[in-house]
């Protein structure tokens, strides 16, 4: 194993003049659950490691009706899971984080990290996609938004520049009427990369039966965590029956484009 130099930064600005110090040599760490891993098969050699994981303004959890809710990078998988008002008003949210490892791992695993990390079977992606996550990103030229569905540019890849931090991730509030749901296929169903995972996230109107707004996430069936929208569209606006769900599954089948791999097979 490669050694490196341990960094501490306390604060943001320290933190992005760490990473304009090192460019390319330096890699952030917070929970370190990825980074050690990769650190110790040898798939990743910085010279120098950054810990931000004592910056307290990156991780707080905040909720209101008007704004939604807003998450710092730093926020644990394990606070997400047990949230009070991310298990009531983002389940599919907290399905997700809860279906993510063990309890060990998620109380050191961050929000920030986990979407960072880009894989496209990150358990907590299709579920921020379908509820419409954007993201926070500051660096050397200030601040900036991107929308989770334009973050990630292919596996382990994002749109972050040299010297940025994602440092806050903000979901919408949830329409009237909605409901949402998180599903993870995996070969031993528990402590296992998701071979498939769907989130959805519906509204209807008052009547119950017609769909006003839905977003359909897919994560381990793409280079990326996508969103299903052909599938969508077939649903928006229309009265909802199971040949009609049927219907916007095919079309969400159709837009999947997974490979064979040790996980499971494309078909």
């Amino acid at each position: 194993m490669a050694r490196f130099e341990y960094l501490e930064a306390r604060t943001l600005r320290q933190a992005i003049s760490l990473l304009q110090r090192h460019g390319d040599e330096a890699r952030i760490v917070a929970g370190s659950t990825d980074f050690l891993v990769r650190w110790r098969a040898g798939v990743w050699q910085p010279k120098y490691v950054v810990n931000i994981g004592r910056i307290a303004s990156m991780g707080r959890v905040s909720y209101s009706r008007r704004l939604g809710l807003r998450l710092g990078a730093l926020v644990t998988l394990g606070g997400l899971e047990t949230h009070p008002q991310v298990r009531r008003n983002y389940p599919a949210l907290s399905a997700a984080a809860s279906s993510f490892a063990g309890v060990q791992v998620r109380n050191l695993a961050t929000v920030g990290g986990n979407i960072c990390n880009a894989s496209p079977a990150g358990d907590t992606l299709p579920a921020l996609l379908a509820f419409d996550a954007q993201c926070k990103i500051a660096g050397p030229e200030g601040e900036r938004w991107a929308a989770l569905n334009e973050f990630f540019t292919g596996p382990g890849q994002t749109v972050l520049r040299p010297g940025e931090i994602l440092t806050e991730v903000r979901l919408p509030p949830p329409l009237p009427n909605s409901g949402s749901l998180y599903i993870k296929h995996s070969p031993r169903g528990a402590m296992d990369i998701a071979t498939l995972g769907v989130a959805s996230v519906i509204s209807l109107e008052d009547s119950g039966r017609v769909c006003r707004n839905v977003r359909i996430g897919l994560g381990a069936v793409a280079p990326t965590p996508i969103r299903a929208s052909a599938a969508e569209s077939i649903l928006w606006g229309r009265e909802v029956t199971p040949e009609l769900i049927r219907s916007a599954a095919e079309a969400a089948r159709a837009e999947a484009k997974p490979i064979n791999d040790v996980r499971g097979s494309a078909e």
